[in-house]
């Protein structure tokens, strides 16, 4: 999931699994796997940078816990 700005500025959360195209037009459009349009404040560059670290993270291991 990645956090992304409306053109308004409000906030939301947008599953990147579910991304098929992002276009600058000149605001930045995201179209979902579903047909959904989105457009948000941060250019397509940034977009794309979060839904790397976003993947990036999923594949990082998680420290083990050591409490013993």
């Amino acid at each position: 999931m990645i956090s992304l700005q409306h053109l308004n500025g409000s906030e939301f959360t947008l599953n990147a699994d579910l991304i098929q195209q992002i276009e600058e037009t000149p605001d930045t459009k995201i179209v979902l796997t579903n047909g959904k349009e989105v457009l948000v404040k941060q250019p397509r560059a940034d977009v794309v940078a979060r839904v790397i670290a976003y993947k990036r993270q999923l594949r990082t291991p998680a420290p083990l816990g050591g409490d013993g």
